[in-house]
């Protein structure tokens, strides 16, 4: 039931309100229908909200203060790597020089964005250890597209037809979907006991038939697989690709790179693990860094510099180039704000962050242990985690008989946001959580006693989770239901 209905704006103030009063003309009035094209002059006034400014303000305001957000609690979404976004970054993106750029301004006018542009590519290369960067993606499952198109440009250059791409079964809900974008046929990969790649399965199934193997190193369990070279060695002897989706980098910036593990293609998420504003639809960058062997094939143009230290756009930089991918060269402010965030920080703080993202995934566990939920909520995979983990929520639910679903809801009336729940797949019941670097030990501390209580109260009446939440703008949704009929918009009365 809906207790506090939003409105629209439509629905606020009165015939005749205005925001805005214009000053009395100073030049001699003309009729618009002699300065203005019939086609291109409207049959009826536009239905525009009469509100005075105030109402306006506080509308949006109030909607404002419906959502839940990184400026407003904890956001331990899984696999999602919702971190703190300093503010500095976004004043250095809003500078005029930045914000202003038009994306025709030609190279000879736009130097210091070339530039920026130019050292971005330089340190997601050092990250990464993969020297060859492009820009261009528009956000993680564009540079996964766009890897997959390199490596089939890779395998065409040598006469190779290859038709399946391997994913392990935990990988991202992406990979597959980018796989049968490109044209190609999934095959999964199993996983093992320890949480890593299923090496006899990969054996098995690793043939000259596959183009590519897809791998989130550490993956979504929160695992770092130790027989990453192995690994490498099994593709690489096939002929195929080892692709490095970078979901999950922020785990690992400055300790290991992708590069030194032999993997041929990486992505970036910009608005992951270099502090983009995240959700909500955009905009994103998605990066990506390769090897020597698949540079011929990257995106152009490419950005060059002169003997002389000036800038410019190639257009036939990368000789055998899968072309554009994108209109113009990528979302700009998202290059500043990163670069930003890497200056600011430098090699050392990039480490210091990824540390203490794992460091913080494993006193969370930690705590949750001491507070005696691992008996409800045990760990999938392992006794330690990467910068993330995944509990099992089947024995709350055979025991107390509330399931991960019903716990998530109920720490929204906790005042935090839930982690991402019933993904990886492999996993019953899973609840997939990362608190990230950015939060302190009081915050985690609070999350651990949340879940402790929320078990505690189920152990007495299951239904108080059961029915939950209370105490936000609307209360339990049927989810299916949200996902496939939206109500998105509203007739408005003529």
């Amino acid at each position: 039931m809906q207790r506090d209905r939003a409105t629209t704006i439509f629905e606020k103030g009165a015939a005749g309100r205005r925001a805005f009063v214009a000053p009395k003309l100073d030049v001699p009035e003309a009729d618009a229908d002699t300065l203005l094209p019939a086609h291109l002059r409207r049959s009826a006034p536009a239905r525009l909200p009469e509100v005075s400014e105030p109402e306006l303000v506080r509308h949006y305001v109030k909607i404002s203060r419906r959502n839940f957000d990184l400026d407003t609690g904890f956001y331990p979404l899984g696999s999602c790597t919702m971190k703190h976004n300093p503010r500095l970054h976004e004043r250095v993106a809003a500078l005029s020089g930045h914000s202003r750029l038009h994306p025709m301004q030609s190279p000879e006018h736009a130097q210091g964005a070339l530039e920026l542009m130019y050292n971005l590519e330089r340190a997601l290369g050092e990250v990464s250890g993969l020297p060859h960067v492009s820009l261009q993606p528009s956000a993680g499952s564009h540079g996964e597209l766009a890897g997959v198109l390199l490596t089939r440009a890779f395998h065409e250059d040598r006469g190779q037809q290859r038709h399946t791409v391997l994913t392990p079964d935990t990988s991202h809900g992406t990979n597959p979907a980018t796989v049968t974008m490109a044209g190609y046929t999934v095959v999964k990969v199993g996983t093992n006991v320890d949480g890593g790649v299923d090496l006899d399965d990969l054996r098995a199934k690793a043939d000259e038939d596959v183009a590519c193997l897809m791998l989130t190193n550490p993956n979504t369990l929160g695992v770092f697989d130790p027989n990453i070279t192995e690994i490498a060695r099994i593709v690489h002897d096939v002929g195929a690709t080892l692709y490095y989706d970078g979901a999950n980098l922020n785990a690992i910036m400055g300790k290991a790179r992708p590069g030194d593990m032999g993997f041929d293609i990486v992505h970036f998420n910009l608005h992951k693990s270099f502090t983009q504003p995240h959700g909500g639809g955009g905009p994103g960058s998605g990066p990506i860094a390769v090897s020597e062997r698949m540079r011929p094939y990257l995106m152009n143009p490419r950005i060059v510099r002169a003997q002389d230290g000036s800038f410019d756009l190639d257009e036939q930089g990368y000789e055998k180039s899968i072309g554009r991918l994108r209109g113009f060269q990528g979302n700009y402010g998202c290059f500043v704000r990163s670069y930003a965030y890497i200056c600011s920080l430098g090699a050392e703080g990039l480490r210091d962050a990824s540390e203490t993202a794992v460091l913080n995934a494993n006193y969370l566990l930690a705590k949750l242990r001491e507070h005696g939920v691992a008996d409800k909520l045990p760990l999938a995979f392992g006794e330690l985690c990467m910068h993330e983990f995944v509990l099992s929520g089947s024995p709350m639910k055979k025991d107390l008989g509330i399931k991960t679903l019903d716990l998530a809801k109920r720490l929204l009336d906790h005042g935090y946001h839930p982690p991402t729940v019933y993904f990886p797949l492999l996993v019953d019941e899973a609840l997939l959580v990362e608190p990230t670097e950015t939060e302190t030990k009081e915050t985690l501390d609070g999350f651990a006693a949340a879940i402790a209580a929320i078990l505690a109260e189920a152990a007495e009446d299951p239904a108080i989770a059961q029915n939950a939440p209370y105490t936000t703008p609307v209360r339990r949704l049927d989810e299916a239901a949200a996902a496939k009929t939206p109500r998105i918009r509203q007739p408005i009365e003529t």
